[in-house]
């Protein structure tokens, strides 16, 4: 097994990751970081929590100079919560060489962010905030010597890519550039040529015809009227903690006030909320004093919270990559996960082919009425109010901890035991789902931390 050593990084950095108890290479890590440290561009197709924060954080630590003009390395990611989390990540091996790392995101005030960001020496930046900050000429991007696209297909996906090219083509054309991305297909794996030149190409985790192997995936019938109930059902099963996903930021709001209205205590994370909202959900979710958590696809991006035993989908994912992307935060490191999805009837033959597409086995079979007692209709959270926002949305064209190994370090799928707390829920044994067969026991939880 390659050391951190072995791979070429200092032996200051290597004491800063012993010091937090980072002592052996994620594969990722293994991959990439001699690579990034020879000064190479790199496009890297890798998944969440695959310890791919620190491939390139402890390289760029290694490479930017404390004393050299500043910023000198700049991160981009999809969200807020993302960023956060990245920065947090970096900044302990960073401050071993005296180097300054700053998030940029939206939702907090932009006069100590930008006198902040202009003294730092590396930026971790959600793309529309950055441009207000640039717009602003808080500072620029001219001595940018490393940049990193973190999840750069999400970025595309949520229509950042005007921006992204705006930042690219302020960047000095001398730079490093290191893109990862969950897909280097399509539009990321053009967009990823145009950014660097002669990069190295490495693949690291499950297809996404894979991702989905180690968990267990389970597709519910229900009624207009009984989606609620089935929830509810769900969260009072044996479990840790539950991530639930709606389609929009108004949907979530109004189940976690049903879900209250049925004794079920839930928070809700989206883009309307404050970014010190958003923070206290988090941190309440993860030390698990409120152990169910309603999340749009763009709030949950940047989430990496171990413990998470059940992924359930009140609204079904729009198709099978955001399904990928939800399943994901369950079912890590060899533990056991499930994935819950609601289905009405008319949702049925749509989902039918996305689990056909991923190789989930189903019985949801062709189109055709809901399963027992029920004749579909739209369930779903009603939300009213449209997709899921940000402040840090993409402008018009034209316009203006994972944490691996034992601490920081947290690999694809590190699972956290439930800390004794001791939530076992109201069990129902022989419970069938109208037909499907009776729900699976879910693996007994450890009763202390990993």
């Amino acid at each position: 097994m390659q050391s951190f050593a072995d791979l070429g990084v200092s032996s200051t950095v290597v004491q800063a990751l012993a010091g937090q108890d980072i002592r052996e290479p994620f594969a990722v890590q293994r991959l990439v970081i001699a690579d990034i440290l020879a000064g190479r561009d790199v496009l890297t197709r890798s998944p969440t929590g695959s310890g791919k924060t620190l491939a390139f954080g402890i390289p760029m630590v290694d490479r930017i100079q404390s004393n050299g003009p500043r910023p000198a390395a700049l991160i981009l990611a999809p969200t807020r919560e993302l960023a956060t989390q990245i920065a947090t990540d970096i900044r302990a091996i960073a401050h071993a060489r005296a180097l300054s790392v700053t998030p940029v995101y939206g939702g907090v005030g932009l006069v100590k962010q930008s006198q902040l960001a202009a003294r730092s020496h590396i930026l971790v930046a959600t793309p529309g905030r950055l441009e207000d900050l640039l717009d602003r000429k808080a500072f620029d991007l001219r001595n940018i010597r490393m940049l990193v696209l973190d999840e750069a297909d999400r970025m595309l996906d949520m229509g950042f890519r005007p921006a992204v090219d705006r930042i690219v083509r302020a960047c000095p054309k001398k730079r490093q550039t290191l893109f990862f991305s969950a897909t280097l297909e399509g539009e990321a794996g053009t967009t990823a040529q145009r950014y660097t030149t002669d990069a190295v190409r490495h693949e690291h985790g499950p297809s996404a015809h894979r991702a989905v192997a180690e968990v267990e995936h389970r597709f519910v019938p229900v009624t207009t009227d009984g989606r609620i109930d089935a929830l509810v059902a769900e969260l009072e099963g044996q479990r840790e903690l539950a991530l639930v996903f709606v389609r929009t930021k108004h949907g979530a709001d109004r189940l976690v006030k049903r879900l209250s209205a049925q004794g079920v205590n839930a928070l809700a994370m989206h883009g309307n909320k404050s970014q010190r909202q958003r923070e206290v959900a988090l941190a309440r979710f993860e030390s698990g004093a409120v152990d169910t958590l309603v999340a749009t696809d763009v709030a949950a991006r940047g989430i990496d919270v171990t413990g998470i035993s059940h992924v359930i989908n009140f609204d079904p994912p729009h198709d099978h990559e955001t399904y990928v992307h939800r399943v994901g935060r369950t079912g890590r490191a060899g533990r056991a996960g499930s994935a819950v999805t609601l289905v009405a009837g008319h949702e049925r033959r749509e989902l039918g082919l996305m689990a056909d597409r991923l190789g989930i086995e189903h019985d949801l079979g062709p189109a055709g009425p809901a399963g027992p007692g029920g004749s579909g209709g739209s369930g779903g959270s009603g939300g009213s109010g449209g997709s899921d926002g940000q402040s840090d949305r993409p402008r018009p064209a034209g316009g203006g901890t994972p944490r691996n190994g034992h601490r920081q370090q947290r690999p694809a799928g590190a699972g956290r035991s439930d800390g004794g707390r001791g939530r076992r829920r109201r069990g129902r044994p022989g419970q069938t789902e109208g037909g499907y067969g009776p729900r699976p026991k879910p693996a007994p939880r450890s009763g202390s931390r990993s």
